[in-house]
């Protein structure tokens, strides 16, 4: 009995992330104790809720075995659009916001479509469609930010981004928004019929449609979802920032991608945790954050994170291949 729950335990993907993270809160905090201050734990959570909603999305989606490259520069015209279409007068801000993430949405939707009806992989159609929603950022924009100094009278930037302290830690709202998405994801993947349809749609596709599951549908929804949380991070990320820049978001796609892998979702699709890639998320933004408390140039943050990455790969595929061999 005790073997086969040890046995359970260690075919957990959530294990391996879990001893890192445990690894690094220790490593980190006997070099230097104020890296679990207050302080400094209120601003690595800050940033990692952001990137976090389009991770939870991401996990989904790689479950059904498709990924979405364009995230990052839906993260940058999101912000830019809500902040342009405010800007002008037309419409007020919860309507400039609505229609933003209506446009994510088609966005993701237009990813989804070209993806299943025109069978374009979709490490293709998401590359392009990161090269024309960045060009229309940069290109409406001629380049420059747009202002969002009159976000603080707003009930919804309140709404999105107010803050309280606990415990002298600095907590946002996008703290709740991250918390909720994670618990709504995590009960979506594990305990309803969506759930089994996306790990069916990305273990084996052809299986599932015949047993009549609809793979289609299922990633097109999933990658409208993908786009509406990125959109939603963007925005939220403008007004906490005070900014919303048309080059915002570069590179956030390999970056959640990273989180999700080292979680423990399987990179082929038909397994995922959203657990794990809580976990993912949080050893990487508290990695960037204790390698600059601990003195080491951010220029080597790379390094660890392509370390990282590798040594969870060979973890999670050690560990898969003793779950299949039944050891």
């Amino acid at each position: 009995m005790e073997r086969k729950w040890v046995q359970q335990l260690i075919a957990k993907p959530e294990l391996g992330p879990f001893i890192l993270l445990l690894l690094e809160l220790i490593v980190f905090t006997a070099i230097n104790p104020e890296f679990l201050s207050a302080l400094n734990v209120s601003n690595a959570l800050t940033f990692t809720v952001e990137l976090g909603l389009i991770a939870l999305a991401m996990t989904l989606l790689m479950t059904s075995g498709e990924f979405d490259l364009s995230v990052g520069s839906v993260f940058g015209f999101s912000a830019v659009m809500m902040w342009t279409l405010f800007n002008t007068g037309w419409v007020s801000m919860p309507i400039a916001f609505v229609i933003t993430l209506a446009a994510a949405m088609f966005i993701g939707w237009a990813n989804g479509m070209l993806v299943t009806k025109q069978a374009i992989p979709s490490f293709l159609v998401t590359l392009g469609m990161l090269l024309v929603v960045r060009g229309t950022a940069l290109y409406t924009t001629q380049g420059f930010p747009q202002n969002t100094w009159r976000a603080d009278n707003q009930w919804l930037a309140q709404v999105l981004v107010g803050d309280t302290t606990v415990f002298g830690i600095r907590l946002y709202m996008s703290m709740l928004w991250f918390v909720l998405a994670a618990l709504g994801t995590h009960y979506v993947l594990t305990q309803t019929r969506v759930g089994n349809w996306i790990q069916a749609s990305g273990g084996n596709a052809g299986a599932a449609r015949a047993r009549g599951v609809p793979v289609a549908r299922v990633k097109i929804m999933l990658f409208m979802f993908s786009s509406l949380m990125a959109g939603l991070a963007g925005i939220i990320s403008s007004i906490r920032t005070q900014a919303a820049n048309p080059n915002s978001g570069t590179g956030y796609e390999l970056e959640v991608i990273a989180m999700v892998v080292i979680g423990g979702t399987v990179l082929t699709g038909g397994r995922g945790t959203i657990i794990g890639t809580v976990l993912g998320i949080l050893i990487l933004r508290l990695m960037r954050n204790g390698i600059v408390l601990i003195g080491v140039p951010g220029l080597a943050y790379n390094i660890f994170i392509g370390g990282i990455i590798l040594g969870m790969m060979v973890l999670h595929n050690y560990l898969e291949r003793r779950h299949h061999a039944g050891t």
